[in-house]
């Protein structure tokens, strides 16, 4: 058990599906107390009425905040895939330009896209003025 727990924040994805099932949880535990405010509500000025609304709102702030560290969970995600793929892929522009070079192909450049003519955005085939 406390093997498990040591690996449950090893990476973001194990993070993320941990983040997940607690969202669950308190997803369900919001639907618990809402049935339970519907219930309570018969009985006006209950004190009891009173502590389930207080829980019902924190279960409610609690979920708010789930759901905001699963969306940072996900930009974390994606500005590391980001980051590695930038990596991984800027040697492998350099291999394929010394590659070219060493057979003599000629790749294109940003020089090369930017003497291009401006087609039109209606995908007309006519040249922007």
């Amino acid at each position: 058990m406390n093997h498990e727990m040591e690996n449950t924040f090893d990476s973001i994805e194990s993070a993320r599906e941990f983040i997940a099932l607690l969202t669950e949880a308190v997803v369900e535990a919001k639907r618990d107390v809402e049935a339970d405010v519907e219930r309570e509500s018969a009985s006006m000025g209950s004190r009891r009425l009173e502590a389930l609304r207080l829980t019902l709102y924190n279960v409610e702030k609690l979920e708010f905040h789930m759901n905001k560290g699963r969306r940072i969970l996900n930009d974390l995600r994606s500005l590391r895939r980001l980051l590695f793929e930038e990596r991984s892929a800027r040697p492998a522009r350099v291999q394929a330009e010394s590659k070219a070079k060493a057979i003599g192909e000629i790749l294109p450049t940003t020089a090369t896209f930017a003497s291009r003519p401006k087609v039109s955005r209606y995908n007309t085939g006519y040249p922007v003025a």
